[in-house]
């Protein structure tokens, strides 16, 4: 999976958390785990099946795992703290008309008409 569409992804869970959020705090009947759902949807199709041969060493057998699964995890990490860093951004320069749904619906449409696969722009907020 491309890290954009990583990214675009983790903009839907973050998204329906904000709404699941939303949600409890008006004392509505929230089904969180349709969240929890999204969420491991997303674990689950970032994370590889790992491997391990049936002779390997205990120590092998954890390498094999960490070999496996560290890209993914870095993946995953790096599309939610660019996300993170996208909305601290209009956080701390007090642009409080950018509200974080909009900010995340045009970084979701900027990434979905990018063409090259060269990952995300550090600017995608200047046209927020």
């Amino acid at each position: 999976m491309e890290q954009s569409e990583i990214i675009l992804r983790a903009i839907g869970v973050l998204t329906e958390t904000q709404e699941m959020v939303r949600r409890l705090n008006g004392d509505a009947e929230v089904d969180i785990d349709a969240g929890e759902a999204q969420l491991g949807r997303l674990v689950t199709e970032v994370f590889p099946a790992v491997e391990v041969p049936g002779d390997a060493t205990p120590a092998e057998a954890g390498q094999a795992v960490v070999d496996s699964l560290m890209p993914a995890a870095i993946s995953l990490v790096g599309a939610f703290a660019f996300l993170f860093s996208e909305l601290a951004d209009i956080h701390d320069t007090g642009r409080s008309e950018i509200k974080s749904t909009e900010l995340l619906r045009t970084l979701a449409l900027r990434l979905s008409n990018t063409d090259s696969n060269d990952g995300p722009d550090s600017d995608l907020d200047d046209d927020a």
